[in-house]
């Protein structure tokens, strides 16, 4: 009997929207967190390091939802991911120069940095393999 063609099918559990991705809700855990942290830092900082790291932080979810968006374009889906890892990568180093100053101690910033080091993984996963992500180009 000859094999007969399926057409390709959705999975059930298909993503239609940024907040369903767990790299998205990872990251608004890293912003949630990160927001926070500053709380304690001297008055001082307040518009330069709390100002710094609250902005990266957040966005993080941003680039991602701005990918999300784009996914229709592999290289613009690709790029904004990117731009969210060096957001993750810009996030951490505000957290090490705020545990440097004795703001914060290496305890309270190691579980945002466990959570970007999970982010930061995904999204090269992601960058890897975008074709699983992108949006189908009308033929």
């Amino acid at each position: 009997m000859p094999e007969v063609s399926q057409p390709p099918r959705r999975p059930p559990t298909a993503i239609r929207h940024f907040t369903e991705l767990i790299v998205w809700q990872k990251s608004h855990r890293v912003a949630l967190e990160v927001f926070r942290l500053p709380k304690a830092f001297p008055p001082e900082e307040r518009y330069a390091l709390t100002d710094q790291v609250r902005r990266s932080s957040r966005a993080i979810g941003a680039k991602i939802a701005e990918a999300w968006g784009k996914r229709r374009y592999e290289a613009a889906f690709v790029a904004k991911l990117v731009d969210a890892d060096a957001e993750a990568h810009e996030t951490e180093h505000w957290l090490i120069n705020a545990c440097a100053h004795g703001y914060c101690t290496e305890a309270q910033v190691a579980v945002i940095r466990a959570l970007l080091l999970e982010v930061g993984r995904m999204l090269g996963s992601m960058m890897n393999a975008p074709a699983t992500f992108l949006t189908k180009r009308p033929v």
